[in-house]
């Protein structure tokens, strides 16, 4: 890749567009770097070394400014922008940073994307990766950005990447030797326009394939199932409801790999530390991950026993005063929160709101009327959510003008035996920073309230 001494524009200043900087600088590149916030607002731009010429802060750039041989798009910049159209109209690549970052790599890549789910597959692939023996790493749409540390990774290393719909949009070349599509449910419409066009961006996953490569589907979801068709290479599905007769699937309360009329028996869905029947698509993905990696299904059973899920996904918070607290803060749209509240058979407070991205809440609200025993709502979705919620029969909406204030609220509501559940059903970008920021703000109210109690952890 020969980026010496060209004019390379960054748009987005934050994680990933930092460390593509950094990489298209070791490459000799002339890099610029823009975002609409302004230098005090962008921590670690210092470090970057960008002077006033290259750096084009506060302020969306004029393309006949640079007029750039390449851009590499940040997944939070949306494409529409005019820099991004003339771009692509003089015929010049606009890639996300995950293209950048692989361009040079010799890594088997394992891709995971998927509307819901994503995080705790990708967590879960690293770990059994990681008994491989091979030098492995996980990152991408997680939090840590690809460039910067993949590029010395040899032919036996391995890279687990969440890759969302936004970095794969611009890809061009990334090569993704396993492909594992978990769902596809409505989402981000606001910034694709429509369904179909996120089934596109999401499809190009399997694009690069070889005939060496795998795709792990599921089987369950047909529009995830009609993409099998795409991929180049072998496929193969799994089932969370039932029994497939090639792949993995359910035979009775047992996880199974069958082929040729073989049933290997891998555990019993019972041993998992996570619950819920949506965790099922992400431990067969994972565990088919795995075992094209290398791994036999008594390694990977092992490495399924041990796991206990990932941080701001049915987070188990503490049992205080006989109430279940879950930290679910990445449950950022209406079918993630959805399967968020069906993994729980206890009486449940619901804590949600936020920002909506899109998304018609009028099916979600049928699901926490039979399922919620008091919705707790807030953020600018309120409005929109109590409507659908009333719609729908939900008996006890109540709403809070804080985040705090919902707290405690959810906490008053609770009596023992019941789940406090944060699950918004939408982004945290009207009152947070990120879903990370909102969790732990969460998990932070209620260990101050609770903080003369011991957690029970259970």
């Amino acid at each position: 890749m020969e980026w010496q001494e060209k004019k390379v524009m960054v748009l987005g200043a934050g994680r990933s567009g930092q460390a593509a900087v950094k990489k298209l600088q070791r490459l000799g590149a002339d890099v610029f770097l823009s975002d609409q916030k302004n230098r005090e607002e962008l921590a670690g731009i210092e470090e970057l070394g960008l002077d006033a010429e290259h750096l084009v802060l506060g302020r969306m750039p004029e393309w006949s400014e640079i007029q750039p041989e390449l851009v590499v798009l940040s997944p939070g910049v949306p494409p529409g922008i005019s820099f991004v159209r003339e771009t692509l109209a003089a015929g010049r690549p606009v890639w996300s940073e995950v293209e950048l970052a692989m361009q040079d790599c010799a890594a088997t890549c394992v891709g995971i994307t998927g509307t819901n789910g994503k995080t705790t597959t990708t967590t879960l692939t690293g770990k059994l990766a990681q008994r491989t023996g091979r030098p492995s790493l996980v990152a991408g749409n997680i939090g840590l950005a690809l460039c910067g540390r993949v590029e010395n990774m040899g032919k036996d290393g391995i890279v687990v990447a969440e890759l969302s719909s936004f970095q794969l949009e611009f890809i061009g070349k990334l090569r993704v030797n396993i492909a594992i599509i978990l769902n596809i449910t409505p989402d981000h419409l606001d910034r694709h326009g429509s369904l179909e066009n996120y089934i596109a961006a999401k499809a190009r996953i399997l694009e690069n394939q070889t005939p060496e490569d795998l795709a792990i589907l599921n089987w369950d979801d047909p529009l995830v199932r009609a993409l099998g068709s795409r991929s180049k290479g072998k496929v193969i599905y799994f089932s969370p409801s039932s029994f497939l007769e090639k792949g993995l699937g359910l035979q009775g309360d047992q996880i199974v790999y069958a082929e040729r009329g073989e049933v290997i028996p891998i555990l019993a869905r019972q041993e998992l530390q996570i619950r819920g029947s949506h965790n099922l698509e992400n431990v067969m993905a994972a565990s088919a991950a795995a075992h094209e990696l290398g791994l036999s299904w008594i390694e990977i059973a092992q490495g399924l026993r041990e796991f206990q899920g990932v941080e701001h996904r049915q987070e188990n918070v503490g049992t205080y005063d006989g109430i279940l607290f879950i930290n679910d803060s990445k449950g950022t749209n209406t079918d993630a929160a959805e399967k968020a509240i069906l993994a729980f058979a206890e009486p449940l407070v619901l804590l949600a709101g936020g920002k909506n991205k899109g998304l018609d809440f009028h099916d979600f609200m049928k699901v926490v009327s039979r399922r919620v025993k008091s919705l707790i709502l807030l953020g600018q979705a309120a409005d929109e959510m109590e409507d659908a919620a009333k719609d729908a029969g939900v008996a006890r909406i109540l709403r809070a003008s804080s985040f705090a204030e919902g707290v405690e609220l959810a906490i008053a509501e609770a009596v023992p035996g019941d789940v406090v559940l944060l699950s918004p059903a939408c982004t945290s970008w009207d009152m947070f920073k990120s879903y990370e920021e909102r969790g732990e703000l969460f998990k932070q109210l209620v260990r101050r309230h609770y903080e003369d109690l011991p957690s029970l952890n259970c």
